[in-house]
């Protein structure tokens, strides 16, 4: 079955453009051309997601929110493709659930380039085992027996450092905002700024000695574990 690929923006001739492309890649194209056709066609359930952000009405960042709220679109990549080319704009749509944000203009080589990796990225998704075990890399997590083994060497970890180390590993290659690490590792009632986040991070990636760069720091946003 050919991938499916959602195209959503303001512009007809940028969607057909978008599409003509994407579909002699082989891929299967819907769309939608505001925000409100964009929410009811994430209802098939398409593979990847290209969103723009300037449209009338709902925009593309409240989109973007409004699909990940629903936990069974929590996996689908999201593509911003944007004119607003400033940095904050762009830790903006990261921070409301982006997976990749691509300022206008753009080559299609590029943006099918972009689609195709972050594709990969999501079909490359952990392989968990029934027993919890997690594999991205050269790293296996034993939930069960919180052990970390890096290139079948084994590492304890204190247990919030375990579970920050988990919980990254468990998204290989999207961004997850600072906030969303404290309420998911500290949780919501425990009051603890984001510098603990940072610290616990800085801590892990000593002990992961060379392969420290598999925690990548998005700048204003939070971290990605990287996939390999």
């Amino acid at each position: 079955m050919a991938t499916k690929i959602l195209v959503v923006d303001d512009e007809k001739d940028i969607v057909e453009f978008i599409q003509y492309n994407l579909e002699k890649e082989g891929f299967q194209v819907i769309t939608a051309y505001n925000g409100n056709e964009a929410l009811e066609a994430i209802k098939e359930k398409p593979d990847l997601v290209v969103l723009d952000v300037m449209m009338p009405g709902i925009d593309g960042y409240e989109v973007c929110e409004k699909i990940r709220i629903e936990d069974k679109y929590k996996n689908i990549p999201i593509l911003l493709l944007t004119a607003k080319t400033r940095e904050q704009d762009e830790i903006h749509g990261l921070a409301v659930g982006a997976d990749d944000y691509i300022p206008k203009p753009v080559s299609i080589q590029k943006l099918i380039a972009r689609i195709k990796s972050n594709i990969r990225q999501s079909e490359s998704s952990v392989n968990e085992t029934s027993d919890g075990i997690i594999e991205v890399g050269p790293i296996k997590i034993d939930r069960e027996a919180y052990i970390v083994y890096l290139n079948d060497k084994k590492l304890v970890f204190p247990r919030k450092e375990f579970e920050l180390i988990y919980y990254l590993a468990n998204k290989p290659g999207k961004v997850i905002p600072r906030e969303q690490l404290l309420n998911s590792v500290w949780g919501e009632d425990v009051f603890v700024g984001d510098r603990t986040v940072d610290v616990h991070v800085r801590k892990i990636r000593e002990k992961l000695n060379e392969y420290s760069y598999l925690i990548e720091t998005v700048k204003g946003v939070g971290y990605r574990f990287k996939s390999e």
